[in-house]
């Protein structure tokens, strides 16, 4: 027990126990990248990071720079991960077609495959999040009550209680989510585009996101069974329709009842 006591006071023993407790931390950051390095759907070659970093220059690299350091006209691509790109550049919102408050989705520049190599080349640059696996994507395993209530929780302040989208300050705004792919929403829940902040796992756990896309997918399969959707704005939009058109009616039936008097 004294030898024991000794070891326990020399003057490297808190080293020794500080040592172990970085090389245990490690550890574990390293297996938990590693599952998270397993939910990306795509396995990356060198061919398609070299055919990306020749998209890049010939498309991208005016404004982000030629190793996307970024430049006074675009932002810095080092570490935003391959999921950015493939929620950007399969949205048609890059390359932008002009300056503005925010990138407008358009018809989709570049091939399915070209999108795949720009993600590989900009995924190269810096750890960032990765393109989501199917697993995440599959509404059938989903639970759309819990993603309803994900979604008014931290999403519908934006983009409506029923995902129509909604205005922002200085001319920005909230798109609709009605017709966006399963693997774009998740992008962006994970990559924060736009005015949009980062959903990241600790925030939102990727079976929630799975849930928050099932429940979008089920109110995009519902339609408006009610009518005439008028933006989903419920009440106000509803009050305005009814106020103008019966306004409407009343002023044309008083020039008709005028009219006839004369």
């Amino acid at each position: 027990m004294k030898a024991l006591s000794q070891r326990r006071r020399h003057p490297l023993a808190a080293a020794a126990l500080l040592l172990i407790g970085l090389v245990a931390t490690g550890g574990l950051y390293t297996a938990a990248g590693s599952v998270n390095e397993a939910k990306a759907s795509t396995v990356y070659t060198a061919s398609d990071v070299e055919e990306g970093n020749k998209l890049f220059v010939a498309n991208c690299a005016t404004c982000h720079g030629l190793n996307a350091e970024g430049t006074p006209n675009g932002p810095s691509l080092v570490g935003v991960g391959a999921a950015s790109v493939d929620f950007q550049v399969g949205t048609g919102r890059m390359p932008m077609q002009m300056q503005g408050p925010q990138a407008q989705a358009k018809p989709v520049q570049f091939s399915d495959e070209q999108i795949v190599q720009l993600s590989a080349f900009v995924a190269s640059l810096g750890a960032g999040p990765a393109v989501p696996h199917e697993e995440w994507l599959d509404t059938s395993l989903g639970n759309s009550a819990n993603g309803g209530a994900v979604f008014r929780t931290n999403c519908a302040m934006c983009h409506n209680a029923a995902a129509a989208g909604g205005a922002l300050t200085r001319g920005k705004f909230a798109p609709s989510l009605d017709g966006v792919s399963e693997a774009h929403i998740y992008e962006a829940m994970v990559t924060g585009p736009q005015n949009m902040p980062v959903f990241n796992d600790s925030n939102i756990s990727p079976e929630e996101k799975r849930d928050v896309i099932t429940f979008l997918k089920e109110i995009e399969s519902q339609g408006s069974p009610g009518g005439a959707a008028l933006g989903s704005l419920g009440p106000v939009s509803e009050g305005l329709f009814i106020w103008t058109a019966g306004l409407g009616i009343i002023i044309a039936f008083t020039i008709w009842l005028t009219s006839r008097s004369s």
